[in-house]
């Protein structure tokens, strides 16, 4: 994502701003997603009163766990799904005819377009851990569908700190998964005192998969999600921790969320539910399954609205 102004505008970054930016920790939460799947992950995102990071509006972490992820067919809209495995081997195959193994260190993203159709099945024994998120598309863009893995991404080292560079770009690192929004997604490894370049106008999210550290004066270890609002210009970190940095844009869109399926409106998510439940062409189909698919729930007796920040 480089810069192409000829005459690109000052970013003055100041060490005593009028306001200390915002850092807020969130709860996680235990989700069964129960049925044939038979797994529970740890969701962060989304957030009463916090919808989105950037784009990403979407994240959950499963393990770890010896569980099996046995996930049937199910439909997209309106995202881009980024899974990041971090043990265990992950089968994907969708209705445009992707069928790979994904394995820890390597990326699986899938861009729904106007529809798409999946599944995520383990294909290695023993133990099971990683991240599912969710990016959500930007409106008034005619963007199709499409699957791409990518097996080798950048590292980005400070003193004290690696990072593979996943998704977007952190410092002078840039991944090579195609995104529609200035974010990041990176993967940290603290070992001590660090600090990461940040951009002022993103806001991040920070998330501890393993140990714990220290950052924005809060003491952070699994489970929770700190939020970080705009106005920063880099981060003082320290500790021996594995942990998830997410960042990118305020996202400009009101989202309605539901289910599988990113919208604008109740009226986008009651057709993709119809769509999906009468089995048209805009999802697709994987034959390998068969007939064998995720029906969609009902949905709720109200009309759904966007998620609001506080």
């Amino acid at each position: 994502m480089s810069n192409l102004d000829a005459r690109p505008a000052v970013t003055e970054c100041v060490t005593s701003a009028p306001a200390t930016p915002e850092a807020t920790l969130f709860e996680a939460r235990e989700v069964p997603l129960g049925g044939i799947r038979g797994i529970t992950v740890s969701r962060v995102l989304p957030q009463r009163g916090l919808p989105t990071i950037g784009a990403w509006c979407f994240l959950d972490q499963f393990g770890p766990s010896t569980e099996r992820m046995n996930v049937l067919p199910h439909p997209h809209t309106g995202l881009q799904t980024v899974t990041w495995p971090i043990a265990g081997e992950i089968r994907h195959r969708d209705s445009i005819g992707s069928d790979v193994v994904l394995k820890p260190g390597q990326l699986n993203l899938m861009t729904s377009g106007p529809g798409i159709s999946h599944s995520e099945f383990s294909v290695s024994t023993g133990q099971m851990h990683g991240l599912q998120l969710w990016v959500a598309l930007p409106s008034g863009v005619e963007i199709e569908h499409a699957f791409a893995q990518y097996v080798t991404l950048p590292s980005f080292t400070v003193p004290g700190l690696s990072a593979t560079v996943f998704m977007g770009q952190l410092g002078d690192v840039v991944s090579p998964a195609t995104v529609y929004t200035p974010l990041v997604g990176a993967d940290l490894t603290i070992s001590g005192d660090a600090t990461l370049p940040l951009r002022p106008d993103f806001e991040y999210g920070l998330l501890v998969l393993d140990g714990s550290l220290a950052a924005a004066d809060i003491e952070l270890s699994r489970g929770p999600l700190l939020y970080l609002g705009t106005g920063r210009c880099s981060l003082d970190i320290s500790g021996d921790a594995r942990a998830v940095l997410l960042g990118g844009e305020p996202f400009p869109d009101e989202l309605v969320m539901w289910w599988n399926f990113v919208g604008r409106s109740h009226e986008d998510i009651e057709a993709a539910r119809a769509d999906w439940e009468a089995q048209a062409a805009r999802f697709g189909s994987i034959p390998f399954h068969g007939t064998d698919r995720i029906p969609a729930p009902p949905l709720p007796p109200i009309r759904l609205t966007p998620r609001k920040r506080r």
